[in-house]
């Protein structure tokens, strides 16, 4: 038995082989998963990621009615996307793979680091091309060199500029940090903003006994699970390195999710209809209650 569960957590799907130009990226002391990410980073997406979300979609639709507006150019999707969304529970990067690929992109997904180490869904999201985000530490800086390779071979990138799930009391996003907003000015890479609501009723926030059972109370309820897709961000005035503009970039970004998300809270702008007692209430909304200035630098 000890032996079985020990090869079930040492499971890893083929990693595509990692081309020599990156090879030499990778340094002795990087850690052990490095290589593979930058690895799946360099090569197409997955057959079997493709093949999950063409056939197997409807299992998020499970938790919820999927509901996606907004879309996104053809001459776009050829090329190199990062897509800015609110971050609103565990369950949201689900949702938004889903609505991704009706919108005809198919996502590679920033995750914390401890989701990807957890058995089997760990290497499955790894190797689907998501992006381990060990936040706080020196690692962190290895996100940032897959995503670059990802975006570099066309890839349509998921990330959260608030840099984890939302403590907002009223739900409206964070500020977020500069960290996607000078990725996006020093590569060129169009930002698409992704607003979002009715994810968090599906998994409560607190790791306890309480998401399975808002977990079972979606399945019965069934709550509205919308998104919206919206217009690339106005970023071609900024420049990489100008004092000042990955602040501006970065408040553009959460403006555009913000003004996105207005019209998917009709009814809940002021507070959530529903309120999860776990989630701590500690940050500060970029614009309070949804309201977004007309004049935003």
């Amino acid at each position: 038995m000890g032996a079985s569960m020990s090869r079930l957590r040492e499971w890893r799907p083929r990693t595509p082989p990692l081309p020599d130009d990156l090879a030499r990226l990778v340094k002795p002391d990087d850690p052990e998963w490095f290589a593979r990410e930058m690895a799946i980073a360099a090569a197409p997406p997955w057959w079997f990621w493709r093949f999950m979300l063409r056939n197997f979609s409807w299992l998020v639709s499970i938790f919820g009615r999927v509901e996606v507006t907004g879309g996104i150019p053809e001459e776009l999707r050829r090329g190199p996307l990062l897509f800015a969304a609110n971050h609103i529970g565990d369950f949201d990067p689900f949702v938004i793979a889903v609505a991704l690929h009706k919108v005809g992109v198919l996502p590679r997904i920033m995750a914390t680091g401890g989701i990807m180490e957890a058995p089997i869904a760990g290497p499955l999201l790894e190797r689907t091309g998501g992006i381990r985000v060990e936040r706080g530490t020196e690692l962190a800086r290895h996100a940032v060199r897959v995503t670059e390779v990802a975006l570099v071979q066309g890839g349509h990138v998921v990330a959260y500029p608030e840099g984890r799930v939302g403590l907002t009391p009223d739900g409206w996003p964070e500020r977020g940090r500069t960290g996607m907003a000078r990725m996006a000015l020093g590569l060129g890479v169009p930002v698409i903003p992704v607003s979002q609501w009715g994810a968090h009723e599906v998994l409560q926030y607190g790791n306890d006994w309480g998401k399975l059972r808002t977990v079972l109370r979606a399945i019965v309820r069934r709550p509205a699970l919308r998104v919206h897709v919206g217009p690339p961000v106005k970023l071609d005035d900024l420049q990489m390195g100008r004092v000042g503009d990955a602040n501006r970039a970065r408040y553009r970004i959460t403006a555009a999710i913000t003004r996105g998300l207005v019209p998917l809270r009709a009814g809940e702008r002021d507070r959530p209809a529903w309120l999860d007692p776990t989630r701590p209430t500690t940050a500060v909304a970029a614009y309070p209650g949804g309201v977004v200035p007309d004049d935003v630098p």
